[in-house]
């Protein structure tokens, strides 16, 4: 009885008897909750702690989408490089890719380049010269200036013209022998030994890839000072018969067509818009408003720019290769113009066959442009008013 009683009490005792006679633990600690003595107590789970992202995993990401990037930006710029290419063997006598512009603009000597527009197709006159601008560039002061041409200036006396005639004429027999590369060369060869400027680059135009390049761009806002009705000939314009459309004063939104009758309008029923110069004044408005369509460059233009290259294929020829075009058309919005007025560098007479034309006032005969010569000199020195010189 005794032994038994000791026996259980001893079963009472919070030790295991095994492990103290192996001699690892001397004691077992019982639980201090509310369990049974003898149990095991409970271990609380460890706070879990997020892992930190490797760095390494960002930056291979980062790496990922850069290399994305770059595989699209030359991607496209390969696309964009061969439009271009297919467009400049259509347009240019340049090679492509390279720039006969990129050196002179940044340069400190004048960069002169003549702009001609023209009927071509089935146009009466095809080839008659129909606005002659040249585009003189300032690369020291980063301004353009719009030296108007008048299409009825007397040419006689000039070597690479023998046959004399009206300087629209010109572009013409140029044409006549040598296409319209001829065309372009022959009237840059005239205009600078009336002019004294050396022409270093020629642009030429038809109507058609005129409207088609303003239609390309949405078309164009322009501002137009003075309202004016129109008709197409001087039969009719001396009757007052305005019988073709007009354009009111203000903002003018206006598609391809509606921009061509505008910088061709010259019977008006404004006596003032009824001149070549007036001419070329809405010419250039037309011009600097395509320009702002255009855009200052960078991604938001090249959707213009490659919808301007598909109007102009077939329409445009020149000597200067698609990039040069594209560093030519930031000078497109005229800083200033310079006028041969008639009255003061130019005056109205009759050839020998009646025909209106427009001479040097200064003119002694065959040859005699050194009026010409000087006053474009003379102004070309001074600078820019931006306040008086933009058209």
């Amino acid at each position: 009885m005794r032994r038994s009683l000791r026996r259980q009490a001893d079963d009472t005792v919070p030790y295991d008897r095994d492990q103290i006679r192996s001699g690892r633990v001397g004691a077992r600690r019982t639980s201090r909750g509310d369990g049974p003595r003898g149990a095991r107590p409970s271990r609380r789970p460890k706070p879990v702690t997020p892992r930190p992202r490797r760095r390494g995993s960002i930056g291979r990401t980062l790496g990922i989408i850069a290399l994305f990037v770059l595989l699209a930006v030359i991607v496209v710029g390969v696309l964009i490089g061969l439009r271009a290419a297919a467009f400049n063997a259509t347009v240019s006598s340049a090679t492509f890719p390279s720039t006969a512009l990129l050196g002179p603009l940044n340069g400190s000597d004048r960069v002169n380049v003549l702009m001609v527009g023209y009927g071509g197709g089935n146009h009466d006159g095809a080839y008659l010269a129909d606005s002659i601008q040249i585009m003189s560039i300032d690369p020291a002061t980063d301004t353009t200036t719009t030296i108007p041409i008048p299409r009825d200036l007397w040419i006689e006396g000039v070597a690479a013209f023998p046959q004399n005639g009206k300087v629209n004429t010109v572009f013409s027999a140029g044409h006549a022998a040598g296409g319209l590369d001829g065309a372009a060369q022959l009237l840059a060869d005239v205009l600078g030994d009336v002019t004294g400027l050396t022409i270093d680059h020629a642009l030429s135009i038809d109507f058609d890839g005129f409207r088609d390049m303003v239609d390309s761009i949405g078309g164009v806002t322009v501002h137009n000072p003075t309202a004016f009705a129109y008709t197409n000939t001087e039969a009719r314009h001396r009757a007052g018969n305005w019988n073709i459309g007009s354009f009111d004063a203000g903002e003018l939104q206006m598609d391809g067509d509606e921009a061509l009758a505008y910088s061709r309008a010259r019977f008006t029923s404004a006596v003032a818009e009824s001149t070549d110069f007036a001419r070329s004044v809405r010419q250039a408005r037309v011009l600097g408003a395509m320009r702002a369509e255009l855009g200052a460059g960078g991604i938001s233009s090249i959707l213009p720019g490659l919808r301007l290259m598909d109007a102009l294929e077939g329409r445009v020829r020149t000597d200067l290769s698609a990039i040069d075009l594209f560093l030519l058309s930031s000078h497109l919005s005229s800083d200033r113009r310079i006028e041969l007025s008639e009255g003061i560098v130019l005056t109205a007479t009759t050839n020998t066959i009646g025909q209106y034309i427009l001479i040097p006032t200064d003119w002694t005969g065959p040859g005699s442009y050194s009026g010409i010569r000087s006053h474009l000199a003379r102004e070309l020195d001074r600078p820019p008013d931006s306040s008086t010189d933009a058209p």
